[in-house]
């Protein structure tokens, strides 16, 4: 399938589309080319060919996109929490309402299987429906202050135009992570998804417009060259907030460029999560937690199991279990009804898992499953499992970003802890044992902004998503995200 027409008219199974999937620039309320730079080709990763070419927006766009948010912010800012969260409600809805059609959008254009899709549109919804219930909840503080002769008055206002920038392994959820809090505290934005999966999120723009999102609130803009558009707008003084969800590396950059308007920033970062599996853990349900922590989006998450530390009584077991349900995976293209695992994003990630496997092995790692690029059209690569990894070896300290499950035996709890924090990142870890106390302890140890105890699955909107050390700065989701995009303002008064 490598005809975006063919799928937006009506080809997404019995779901017909409510619109064909914009493919330009959304400045204020118009799809625009933009200054015609030319058209960026989006490929389809489980063939190979081209799905599209969107348009190519240059520096002057994305000018053009701040200008459209400054338009509407001062409107936008002064509308009442209610009616914000009316619209985000709205927005939910028609998500929901165009669910199946969405999750094969992101089949095509990511090359997840569709039940990772079906869950990712859920969970980006869930977003508009929770800041939705969050926008009436906005609350001030009064107090006395310590003196006696005045009130300490606290107001959270709107921080003000917002740069998102989102990365292509969560089209959907990454831009709604981020626009749904801000739209609720009062924000305007200008959206810059991946290059290599804007439909996604270029669709849910046009949803937004539809739910009833003023012209302006939300703009969006794709550009092949980001590092130039970006700078542009960051340095613009409307600019006064930035959303970033990327690699570490990328964050660092974009940091420094903050720094010259003193910007505030929210980053997720990479991750490099370690997954301990106690002697007295439930063995099934570890399984089942590996499966969910490795495999869902095919291993191409920052909250990825990246790294499995197994305890020596439990050991042969998990091992021999891990392998065959991995084995048992079906891989083929995202969008065939009967995937499992599907394709990576392009043949740079192939070429880096490979090259990760590959180092492990010359380190004495033993492959138990998988390993080898299949041949053929699409970027695959097949659900593998390594033993024996030598403590020097890359995959260790590298994000895998793909379906690898390197795993490596413990005696002392304590070493497992210590290995689990020798690394610079901090955003996810999984811990599963049977002893509650046990693991409550392990858990308060680790240094990571989110542990899954005796679970796979950590995200949910309605907790505080992010990291520590060089995994990221600030948190999305819960009423913590709301507040990254506010600034309290105080106000002494007397009475």
């Amino acid at each position: 399938m490598d005809s975006l027409n063919s799928y937006a008219a009506p080809a997404a199974g019995d779901h017909e589309a409510p619109f064909d999937v914009p493919t330009d620039l959304l400045i204020g309320n118009a799809w625009v080319e933009g200054s015609a730079r030319g058209r960026i080709e989006i490929v389809n990763p489980s063939t190979g060919g081209v799905l599209t070419a969107i348009a190519d927006g240059t520096v002057e766009d994305g000018i053009a996109c701040v200008d459209a948010a400054e338009a509407a912010a001062a409107a936008w800012a002064a509308t009442a929490p209610r009616a914000r969260a009316t619209i985000l409600m709205a927005c939910w809805e028609k998500m929901m309402a165009n669910a199946e059609w969405l999750a094969q959008l992101i089949s095509l254009e990511n090359g997840k299987s569709l039940p990772d899709a079906r869950g990712e549109v859920g969970y980006a919804a869930e977003f508009f429906r929770w800041y939705a219930e969050e926008a009436v909840r906005i609350n001030g503080e009064l107090s006395i202050s310590p003196a006696g002769n005045n009130r300490i008055l606290v107001q959270y206002q709107p921080i003000g135009i917002s740069l998102l920038i989102t990365p292509w392994n969560f089209p959907a959820a990454m831009a709604t992570r981020k626009i749904a809090p801000a739209l609720a505290a009062g924000c305007t934005v200008i959206l810059k998804p991946a290059a290599e999966t804007p439909l996604t999120a270029l669709a849910v723009a046009q949803i937004m417009l539809e739910a009833g999102v003023p012209a302006g609130v939300v703009n969006v803009i794709n550009t092949s060259d980001a590092p130039g558009v970006c700078r542009a707008m960051l340095h613009d003084p409307r600019v006064r907030k930035l959303s970033f969800t990327g690699s570490t590396e990328v964050g660092r950059i974009l940091l420094r460029e903050c720094a010259d308007q003193v910007l505030s920033a929210s980053m997720e970062l990479g991750g490099n999560a370690p997954f301990l599996v106690l002697d007295d853990a439930d063995l099934d349900a570890a399984i089942e937690g590996a499966m969910v922590a490795k495999m869902r989006n095919a291993g191409e998450a920052c909250t990825a199991a990246n790294r499995f530390y197994v305890q020596r009584g439990i050991y042969e077991a998990f091992t021999q279990k891990l392998v065959e349900k991995m084995g048992a995976l079906k891989v083929g293209p995202g969008y065939e009804s009967a995937t499992e695992c599907g394709a990576m994003i392009n043949q740079e990630a192939i070429d880096k898992i490979e090259m990760l496997v590959e180092d492990a092995v010359a380190k004495g790692a033993r492959v138990l499953l998988g390993g080898k690029t299949p041949h053929g059209d699409g970027f695959f690569y097949p659900p593998t499992v390594i033993a024996d990894i030598h403590p020097d070896s890359e995959i260790l300290t590298t994000e895998v970003f793909g379906p690898v499950a390197p795993i490596t035996l413990f005696d002392d709890v304590e070493d497992a802890i210590r290995l689990a924090n020798a690394t610079e990142f901090g955003l996810a870890a999984y811990v599963f044992t049977g002893d509650l106390k046990k693991g409550l302890a392990i858990s308060e140890r680790i240094e990571a902004g989110m542990v899954a105890l005796n679970r796979g699955l950590v995200s949910d909107a309605a907790a505080p998503f992010g990291g520590v050390k060089q995994s990221g700065l600030g948190r999305e989701g819960s009423h913590h995200g709301l507040h990254e995009y506010t600034e309290a303002k105080y106000i002494a008064v007397s009475w």
